[in-house]
């Protein structure tokens, strides 16, 4: 046990006050959290129900029934409650309270209160409101800045659905998303800064504008103030030229719980990233339930999380607002131009709640960073992205600071959330996950679908939860999502990750049980890599694994040469360059290696995860399925 919060903590969180009133409402007396959660579980329809008078959830009609299906089959959420998504975020705060605190790797710092984004949300509104209907899509390929907010609450303001990936994205990664979720507006950057040097978007911009028909708009941020030149964008617009001159009110329109508000994207493994569509009801119900409670932020407190707009944890952070709280975003690269960075917006910033990844951690403590920094505002800090290793947990509280509370947390862009994480009121155990999300029926099954207690075991839900996806676009058969999710294991939805729940209700993560790619927690789907290795002609074919480094991964590709070349150094610089161009720098293998086959299945597939085994030094179990088995004996010994 690494820090134990003391009575006087545990009485003064959320979790304390609500599971108090739970108690007196419904007359209970719960003597451990397992037991709250397991009312929680059981008696989902009261607990979801609940979180609407606790929170004041602004909304219309009946909360009765809560759910239709608490199976998978149907959404069935609140089928009779109205909402909307913007209304909730912004008009909870007080007018005068800092609501975005944007922090450039450069310095610059802009401070936004809330009276002023509703103001910018309403002149962003209006003029979108020619443009956009309901259900319509604007997407953001945008930077972590607060014109990605703002876009965000104008479409979802209206009845629109946002969708975003970040600007470090080449131009094949934008259309392979943005091709699917058709948007008719697309806000955007003309350039954006990291790790020192400025990246001109204008290039990609116009093969864009070429490549996806669909777009009636594009509003381009100057958020450097370096200007640029759109003449050769048919349809753009700069952005202080599309907001409305004057202010006007923001006119909320009210949609159904289930009605869409997001379309994240899976991380196109076998294929074009998969199309999640999130419903304005759930998101918002789950992302109060953990932010409110399980991380225990409130109107006084501030909260920052490193994060692009790509990664679900924009989402999750930008709900932040529901709460009135002040939220610090953060642009540019992690490392620069100190490690140190961080920790001075946190002091700077007076930061209660900071966010980051194991990957973080790792490279700070490789670098021999000390801490300078007094970090006395500092309450919680979260990681995510992939498993905190037990060491990772030595480290925060030896080199960073004692008394606090470290969370690490995992779910994902399937639930725009998490099954297991954080809880301010137990104590945290080197290596593991504080405790099961409330409302979420979480087990670890073996191999035929049987529950296991403290074992490793198939990550489940057995109940229906809020912040399901209501769909996948282009799925009106819903068999993508049924493939994804619930295949494995009949009704019950799969997520893909080996876990234990121990005796104590905590979760300890040894990874992903699919063949995604994960390098620093961000997910990357092979087929977007092996879609530019293809376009070399010196490469006659090419598989992705991750190998495992010290709790995380790094990207390996491996090549398969056409006849008489050589994988020389050059070869390889121009296979990354490739990558680099048209993904994101993430994309990009660590190691490139030559082989002299691929091995495929019988039936055609790539046999990512044999492979990926035995770079990891495991043993296969079945060759059977392998079309080629003679070839696999070279990738032993990495």
């Amino acid at each position: 046990m690494l820090w134990h919060p003391s009575d006087e903590q545990i009485k003064e969180t959320e979790m304390f006050r609500y599971r108090s009133q739970m108690e007196k409402k419904f007359k209970k007396k719960w003597n451990s959290y397992s037991e709250f959660h397991g009312w929680s579980v059981e008696h989902n329809d009261d607990f979801w129900s609940s979180l609407f008078s606790y929170y004041g959830i602004v909304y219309e009609g009946e909360l009765i029934p809560a759910c239709t299906d608490q199976g998978f089959d149907s959404y069935g959420w609140f089928p009779n409650v109205r909402l909307n998504f913007a209304e909730n975020l912004l008009e909870h705060a007080r007018a005068e309270d800092e609501a975005l605190v944007s922090v450039l790797e450069s310095g610059k710092r802009r401070v936004i209160s809330y009276a002023a984004l509703r103001e910018v949300v309403g002149r962003f509104s209006h003029s979108l409101r020619e443009i956009l209907q309901p259900s319509e899509v604007l997407a953001a390929y945008m930077p972590h800045i607060p014109e990605t907010v703002m876009a965000m609450l104008a479409t979802s303001s209206m009845g629109g659905i946002f969708t975003s990936t970040s600007a470090d994205f080449g131009v094949e990664g934008v259309l392979d998303r943005f091709s699917q979720s058709q948007p008719k507006v697309l806000v955007t950057c003309i350039g954006y800064e990291y790790g020192g040097k400025y990246f001109d978007l204008t290039s990609r911009l116009q093969e864009i504008e070429k490549r996806l028909p669909c777009l009636e708009k594009i509003v381009v941020v100057d958020f450097l103030g370096k200007g640029g030149d759109l003449s050769g964008l048919k349809k753009a617009v700069w952005w202080n030229d599309f907001l409305a001159s004057e202010a006007h009110p923001i006119h909320y329109v009210r949609h159904s719980f289930s009605d869409p508000l997001y379309i994240m994207y899976s991380s196109g493994t076998t294929g074009k990233p998969k199309c999640i569509v999130h419903s304005q009801g759930g998101t918002l119900l789950q992302h109060i339930k953990e932010l409110g409670l399980h991380t225990d932020l409130t109107q006084e407190k501030s909260i920052f999380y490193f994060t692009t707009c790509g990664w679900m944890m924009w989402n999750w952070l930008v709900s932040s607002l529901y709460f009135g709280s002040r939220v610090v975003l953060y642009e540019g690269s992690p490392g620069y131009p100190s490690p140190s960075e961080f920790f001075k917006i946190i002091d700077r910033e007076k930061i209660h709640i900071f966010g980051t990844s194991p990957k973080f951690l790792k490279a700070l403590e490789d670098s021999g960073w000390r801490n300078d920094s007094e970090l006395t505002s500092l309450q919680t800090m979260l990681s995510t992205g992939s498993p905190l290793l037990p060491e990772q947990f030595d480290f925060v509280y030896s080199k960073i600071k004692k008394d606090l509370c470290l969370s690490s947390i995992s779910g994902g862009t399937d639930i725009i959330g998490c099954f297991m994480l954080g809880n301010p009121t137990l104590d945290v155990s080197r290596g593991e996950i504080q405790c099961l999300g409330l409302g979420m029926d979480v087990a670890a099954f073996d191999d035929q679908g049987k529950p296991l207690f403290n074992k490793e075991g198939e990550l489940v839900c057995r109940k229906s939860f809020p912040s399901r996806p209501v769909s996948f676009l282009n799925d009106p058969e819903q068999s993508k999502i049924r493939e994804a999710y619930f295949n494995h294991f009949k009704g019950v939805w799969h997520h893909g990750d080996f876990v234990q729940i121990t005796e104590r209700g905590s979760v300890i993560v040894f990874g992903r049980s699919d063949a995604t790619l994960n390098p620093g927690g961000v997910r990357i789907g092979t087929a977007e890599i092996y879609r530019q290795t293809e376009q070399l002609a010196f490469v006659a074919d090419s598989l992705c694994v991750g190998k495992e480094v010290e709790g995380d991964v790094d990207v390996w590709l491996f090549v398969k040469l056409r006849e008489n070349e050589e994988l020389s150094e050059e070869r390889i610089a121009q296979i990354k360059k490739q990558i680099r161009a048209n993904t994101t720098p993430r994309h990009v293998p660590k190691v490139v290696k030559a082989v002299s086959d691929i091995p495929y299945t019988r039936s055609g597939k790539k046999m990512e995860l044999a492979v990926n085994r035995l770079i990891n030094g495991r043993a296969l179990t079945n060759i059977e399925a392998v079309a080629n088995p003679e070839c696999l004996e070279q990738y032993k010994g990495f």
